[in-house]
């Protein structure tokens, strides 16, 4: 039997889940410091990002080692693994899947071994939207399937189908070709090295430590490994960590459409993207809220922990009190054994409980992050009153989300999405709010303190800044046959032997 996943994101309902979050990368060159253990510390500084999978990638000069499994990090390593792996540069992911079903042959680093005998090993955080064309230039090029069914593999294969070229030429070859969002950590025996696509859509940054460099998807695994930050890596920007030092190329002209709802709810409160801080957008995101959506009232809830700034904001801003309404249990997260429709029907009781003697009686402002499908805000508002509530008037940090994300978020479909269907009186309606107020698409872009022209928000406008293929070519089992549906694939095994790819080209499981 699988163990359970453990995932740490607000799903309440295994059958109905809300907006997955992006994949979460790391890389480490310090010669003489524990990479792996810094790593693992990075990532865990990151599993917000994703809580899928896990894995490690480590070279010691001589060859490149990946430990890779499904679950948490915590899950994935434990001290003698972090041990075996040594070196002086690394590569981490935490995965949640964009493309490619939840199987350990998708887990991260993928790595590849070319007939001149360097071996690549690569992460990445967003999602291509020409998989298609990437795969029809692999099964041209003879390449062999490694199995796995994402658009990472692919572009690894590419990189090492360049025998005759060295990684960094090869990646700049290659880098342009790709369509979509990546923000890649990667690495050969003896270089890191860093890419983000010419949009900027996720985020990476660059940091310093004392005897090497980092490079990550947020600030806050920099400030948990004690490097300090230097800046982002710039859209279109590859950069190449070794012994001579960091040097960079630019492989596409920057055009920043940074992704939106990193700051609505992706990414930790104590991240800093473009010069802002998440937790202080956010909180300015509730005083816009309290501003455009005002109600007489006796307290502010937030929906912990992704609605807490905001609700903070929205009571600073109309004066009234803030407080604690909802527990969360923390330690509740998906599990593998199915429920019942009647355990079902308890859905968000087993993750949050009303304080009583806070909400009874009361007029309540309830502050939540988003609207998907609406499960969670109508669980929520029934449970408020079956405590006392009086009133339950609902705000949202964030516009109706009207589109899916094909450039790293896994919404729902859009004929999921609860707004698009129904207006907002038919939204409020559909949850039993009193009130249902969202943030307006102008002021969450103030918040921001970034300019509309710099920034993705296809997810609330429909506006895709990256082209997106015609047809049926996109989609998260793109790659993936009628017969090799997730639904259909047997359970994976509880752990695999890391892998081992020796100079020459040979790839084999480690003893």
């Amino acid at each position: 039997m699988p163990r359970g996943d453990g995932r740490l994101s607000h799903d309440l309902d295994p059958q109905r889940p809300g907006p997955q979050d992006a994949c979460g990368v790391f890389g480490v060159w310090a010669p003489g410091e524990e990479v792996a253990n810094l790593t693992y510390f990075g990532l865990y500084a990151l599993q917000h990002r994703g809580q899928e999978a896990a894995g490690i990638a480590v070279s010691d000069g001589s060859g490149v080692v990946v430990y890779k499994d499904l679950g948490l990090v915590a899950q994935v390593f434990d001290e003698p693994t972090l041990k075996s792996l040594r070196g002086h540069l690394a590569i981490g992911h935490a995965r949640y899947s964009t493309t490619g079903g939840s199987t350990w042959e998708n887990a991260q680093p993928t790595i590849r071994s070319t007939t001149s005998g360097t071996t690549i090993a690569l992460a990445h955080n967003g999602n291509l939207v020409n998989t298609a064309e990437l795969q029809k230039e692999v099964a041209e090029r003879g390449l062999l399937d490694d199995g796995a069914t994402n658009d990472t593999s692919l572009v690894t294969m590419l990189l090492a189908s360049r025998p005759d070229l060295s990684v960094e030429a090869a990646a700049l070859e290659v880098l342009p070709q790709l369509r979509g969002a990546f923000s890649f950590v990667f690495m050969d025996e003896s270089t890191l090295y860093a890419a983000r696509d010419p949009h900027g859509v996720r985020p990476l940054v660059l940091g310093r430590l004392e005897r090497g460099w980092v490079v990550a998807s947020e600030t806050a695994a920099l400030d948990i490994v004690g490097a300090s930050v230097v800046r982002e890596v710039e859209p279109g920007e590859l950069i190449a960590i070794d012994e001579q030092g960091l040097r960079s190329n630019r492989f596409a002209a920057p055009e920043p459409k940074g992704c939106l709802f990193e700051y609505v709810y992706i990414a930790r409160p104590d991240a800093t993207i473009a010069g802002r801080n998440v937790h202080a957008a956010r909180v300015q995101i509730g005083r816009q809220l309290a501003k455009e959506h005002p109600v007489e009232a006796d307290l502010v809830i937030p929906v912990p922990e992704s609605g807490t700034p905001a609700a903070i904001g929205y009571a600073e801003a109309s004066g009234i009190t803030y407080g604690a309404g909802l527990m969360k249990n923390p330690y509740v997260g998906r599990t593998f054994i199915q429920p019942s429709q009647t355990l079902r029907q308890l859905g968000v009781r087993l993750k949050l409980n009303p304080l009583r003697e806070n909400v009874r009686g009361k007029r309540l402002v309830v502050v939540d992050d988003s609207i998907v499908r609406g499960n969670t805000q109508r669980a929520i508002v029934r449970m408020l009153r079956e405590a006392g509530a009086l009133e339950v008037h609902v705000r949202i940090s964030s516009p109706p989300v009207n589109w899916p994300c094909f450039y790293g978020i896994d919404f729902a479909t859009r004929a999921e999405l609860l707004a698009n269907g129904l207006d907002n009186e038919g939204i409020r309606r559909s949850i039993g709010a009193d009130t249902l107020g969202y943030v307006s698409l102008p002021g969450l872009i103030a918040a921001t303190e970034q300019p509309r022209t710099r920034l993705c928000r296809a997810c609330f406008d429909g506006e895709y800044p990256i082209d997106l293929p015609a047809g049926n070519l996109i989609g998260k089992h793109v790659l993936e046959g009628v017969g090799r549906r997730v639904a259909d694939a047997p359970d994976a095994p509880e752990h695999h032997t890391p892998l081992v790819a020796t100079p020459g080209g040979a790839t084999a499981h480690r003893p």
